[in-house]
């Protein structure tokens, strides 16, 4: 055990500080944990029954949804400005049970997410290449692009710094050009057209919460943030304003530019055919590059989000210590392959199906996450929050209150069939996490000695147990 501590010791002495992140690589890597550009935002206007629809949620929703989650995730994020994110401001809030039912529950909903990537790719490519609409095309495909994907991970691809500006510009330019070639031909009342005999409000109201969510996996980087009392707060909002305006141009190019009988021929992947009848094939071809690039960033930043929130549960002693093995690439190899199996057992289901799994976890998360900041602000008023949101506790209430119903509402109208896999997930997780304890107790697995968790500023689920007489004391610095 002592020459343990000491490699580990030795292996921190060795490794240099990584550089920590500035505004604007942050403003752009949170825009690729919630956005990418508007890849799979076309499903709201078939879904919404035209474009009014549509442009009006991406234009209200931010204001009841994003800004709220946002602003509890710049608060919640410096006042523990460590990498354990969301599990970390649960257990403080409520305990370690309730902690790990919140890594579960995002970490399957995240893995979920990454299931997308893959479909939307081969959406978009479907368009140039027809035989990937057959699944015996297609399911090959699913398997060599997601094994490719996690391979890249493996090797420590990673989104980070100045490569996500670079990225995102190159995704979003196409649109942009698209945006200019469009305005001659824009007719504002297009933009009115809706029918309500085809708006689908499951699939709306999904498509919207899928692309609007996420803004809390930010939270995962806030111990790489320099000066994260500053930056975290600015650079979220400048990521605000950019996945807004990265969903409402292209859509307004595309729906003013064409007539609204195409309403109903929006779905996930249409962007390629919008650039082609305003732009030719040239900028098909460019959509469909800027499409395959963006949805290669979001899956290796998801993978990577999923696969290190698993090594950091396995840190603080949640899970078994396989967990947080890395390669010699420095990533967690169990994490990843965990997180890459659930990607292909779900890739098989159509993109609302996925979106809806997916939106349901995140929404009790979500609701979790809520419930946490209004109980650290009643019962640890003194806990220091380098950047507190500018509200007494009834104002964080009625913040918390519009989102909350949104996120009810998305539970309400999912199906049947949903809320038996949610319901079976959710079972799962709370017969999952007393088992792990029996086997930490019997020693049925190997879990990080607590001795050495203190070098990784982690703090071991005993130590919550006993902290959560004053809940929001757990903080992870030591």
């Amino acid at each position: 055990m002592g020459e343990e501590i000491i490699q580990n010791d030795e292996n921190s002495a060795k490794t240099k500080p990584s550089p920590k992140l500035t505004l604007l690589p942050l403003v752009f890597l949170i825009f690729y944990e919630v956005s990418g550009g508007p890849f799979g935002v076309e499903d709201s206007v078939k879904s919404g029954g035209g474009p009014l629809l549509a442009l009006l949620g991406f234009l209200i929703f931010p204001l009841i949804w994003s800004i709220p989650e946002a602003l509890v995730t710049a608060e919640l994020a410096t006042s523990f400005p460590e990498n354990g994110g969301y599990v970390v401001w649960i257990s403080s809030a409520f305990g370690p049970f309730w902690g790990f039912q919140e890594g579960f529950w995002k970490w399957f909903s995240g893995v979920m997410d990454n299931a997308l990537y893959p479909v939307l790719f081969l959406d978009y490519l479907k368009h140039s290449f027809p035989v990937l609409d057959q699944a015996a095309a297609r399911v090959p495909a699913l398997l060599v692009l997601t094994f490719s994907l996690t391979y890249l991970n493996y090797r420590g691809l990673h989104i980070i710094g100045f490569s996500a500006v670079l990225l995102a510009v190159f995704s979003l330019c196409p649109f942009v050009v698209m945006a200019l070639l469009a305005v001659p031909r824009i007719s504002p009342k297009r933009w009115l057209f809706v029918d309500f005999k085809k708006v689908n409000w499951r699939g709306y109201f999904n498509t919207m919460f899928w692309n609007l969510n996420y803004w809390d996996k930010a939270s995962t980087l806030a111990g790489e943030v320099e000066s994260p009392g500053k930056t975290f707060p600015k650079a979220l909002f400048g990521a605000v304003l950019l996945v807004m305006g990265s969903y409402l141009i292209p859509l307004m190019a595309g729906t003013g530019a064409l007539s609204e009988s195409s309403s109903g021929e929006w779905s996930d992947g249409y962007f390629s055919e919008v650039g082609m009848l305003i732009g030719g094939v040239w900028l098909k071809g460019w959509i469909q590059a800027a499409s395959a690039m963006s949805n290669l960033g979001l899956f290796e930043a998801e993978m990577s989000s999923d696969a290190f929130q698993l090594l950091g549960m396995s840190e603080m002693g949640m899970l078994p210590a396989f967990f947080a093995q890395r390669s010699k690439y420095g990533t967690p190899t169990i994490s990843i392959l965990c997180s890459a199996t659930g990607v292909i057992f779900l890739s098989w289901m159509s993109f609302q199906e996925i979106i809806e799994f997916l939106n349901f976890l995140y929404a009790l998360g979500m609701l979790l996450e809520f419930a946490a900041f209004v109980k650290l602000r009643i019962k640890k008023p003194d806990l220091n929050r380098p950047y507190r949101v500018p509200l007494n506790t009834f104002g964080t209430l009625m913040l918390c209150l519009p989102p909350s119903l949104l996120l009810l509402l998305v539970m309400v109208l999912a199906t049947v069939k949903t809320f038996f896999v949610s319901g079976v997930i959710i079972v799962v997780g709370f017969c999952l996490h007393p088992f792990l304890k029996i086997v930490k107790e019997k020693r049925w697995a190997r879990f990080i000695p607590e001795e050495t968790r203190p070098v990784l500023e982690v703090p071991s689920e005993s130590q919550l147990d006993e902290e959560h007489g004053d809940e929001s004391s757990a903080s992870l610095l030591p």
